[in-house]
């Protein structure tokens, strides 16, 4: 059985449509006591890094993740959930994150280029594999997903399981042992997207 983190800032219903299209079962959770009875969790996410450490650390969720995370039991956030996971998010203002991937949340950088990137980074772009994780199983060495972000995570290469160029390179995929991170929507990303939340979904 699989939560997903219900904190009032995702796309809980798209995402588990997508699992319920490969058979998994899925629990929508907001009661953080019951997060350890589970055998995997995803934590979606739509909206402000801020916003969402403030409902996470409302009723405890926070420190409950950060438990689960401890289990070796899988974890995986997408979009908003990913850079979650992080140190820190410069999203307005500095912001606290979960901790569970060394790393920070920045702002594109669209000064050094004579036409602007148009911010945020929205549609189909390519994610190019840099280390195979089960979470690519069966995937090419690149693929396109559906992206809709801001702001991107900046951490150290050993984390970084697949990289996606906007203006420039960033890492749109990152892991650290049982913790998985992906910045585009798997949910909405068609036949790929679901291979990546199957392989998830086996772990």
């Amino acid at each position: 059985m699989i939560a997903i983190i219900d904190y009032n800032m995702g796309n809980l219903r798209s995402v588990q449509n997508a699992f319920e299209k490969l058979g998994a079962k899925t629990q929508i959770v907001s009661d953080p006591d019951k997060i350890s009875g589970f055998e995997k969790i995803i934590l979606p996410g739509v909206g402000a890094f801020g916003d969402a450490m403030d409902h996470l650390q409302s009723n405890g969720m926070d420190e409950a993740i950060k438990d689960f995370a401890k289990s070796q039991k899988p974890l995986f956030g997408i979009c908003l959930g990913m850079q979650l996971l992080l140190e820190s998010s410069q999203e307005f203002g500095t912001h606290k994150g979960l901790g569970l991937i060394p790393g920070k949340v920045i702002k594109f950088d669209t000064s050094k280029f004579a036409t602007p990137l148009k911010v945020p980074h929205m549609g189909w772009n390519e994610l190019f594999v840099k280390q195979k994780t089960p979470l690519f199983k069966d995937l090419a060495e690149s693929f396109y997903l559906y992206f809709v972000h801001s702001y991107h995570v900046v951490c150290d290469e050993k984390y970084v399981m697949g990289e996606t160029e906007y203006g420039y390179p960033f890492a749109s995929a990152i892991y650290n042992g049982n913790i998985y991170g992906i910045q585009p929507h798997p949910e909405k990303s068609h036949k790929v997207g679901l291979q990546i939340l199957k392989n998830f979904m086996e772990m």
